[in-house]
């Protein structure tokens, strides 16, 4: 599944393949710019340490193929790099610290504003990167004036109809989902029968779970072999109608966010 320099995303919407004339003559006020931040680091024993970012890249591919024609959103490069220090005991994972994160996309961010864009989303395919995110979209917010969104692509939910309870539960890195999304996008790159299924034991209760962020772990903390799910079950036809489920999900989110003014928050 060829996606890179392709298709809406990359041929159309690739705000670098701009020239500085065209971005300078560009109407601003209402373009929403989306920033994917993905990361490089292990997926277990089967999958590239590139799949995070990889999957951030298919994901907005697929989406920026329902968007409307004059659909005011653009994007750019992705940040390959993120902050993945709970996987720095594994090879192949190359890491950020959390200060030279919030320095790129600071950086970044105050590059959009010099040039007169007024949105920034921040789409991010790392649960490493979320809190991080989360307060790096205030921080530009207060020092750059811009209109900072975030969005992760399970907040849309396009995997929930395809896998069971323990996934939901547990599959957190390297299991079934990423597995799947990966053997569509990129066949080659993964070893199924190297995949493994390892569950985590998480704690259940409302008060102290996983889900709510109760305990620090890093990846040994979890797991003995770097994945958190059941990769066994992974299946590219599965995978692929993953992403084509995602697509125009991702997309009817970009276009509210695009649409949304933060000035209605007050009466």
């Amino acid at each position: 599944m060829g996606f890179r320099y392709t298709g809406n995303a990359y041929d159309r919407r690739f705000l670098p393949r701009l020239t500085t004339k065209e971005i300078e003559a560009m109407p601003k006020d209402e373009v929403l710019i989306v920033l994917p931040v993905g990361a490089i680091e292990q997926h277990g024993p089967h999958m590239p340490v590139y799949t995070d970012t990889l999957l951030g890249e298919a994901l907005m591919a697929q989406a920026f193929e329902h968007l409307p024609e004059e659909a005011p959103i653009w994007l750019l490069p992705s940040v390959n790099y993120g902050k993945s220090t709970e996987h720095a005991a594994y090879p192949g994972t190359i890491t950020l610290s959390a200060q030279t994160l919030m320095m790129v996309l600071q950086d970044i961010a105050a590059s959009l504003a010099r040039s007169g864009f007024k949105k920034l989303l921040l789409f991010n395919t790392h649960g490493g990167n979320a809190d991080l995110l989360g307060m790096m979209a205030r921080e530009i917010r207060i020092a750059t004036g811009l209109a900072v969104y975030r969005l992760d692509p399970g907040s849309v939910r396009y995997s929930d109809s395809f896998t069971d309870d323990d996934e939901k539960a547990s599959g957190i890195h390297a299991g079934d989902v990423e597995t799947s999304l990966v053997m569509a996008v990129c066949p080659d790159w993964v070893h199924p029968e190297l995949a493994l299924r390892e569950m985590p034991q998480f704690p259940q209760s409302p008060s102290f779970s996983f889900r709510s962020k109760s305990f620090a772990w890093i990846m040994s903390d979890i797991s003995r072999s770097g994945i958190a799910g059941d990769a066994t079950k992974a299946n590219p036809e599965r995978g692929k109608e993953m992403l084509e489920k995602a697509g125009p999900l991702l997309a009817e989110a970009l276009m509210e966010i695009a649409a949304f003014d933060m000035r209605s928050l007050q009466q």
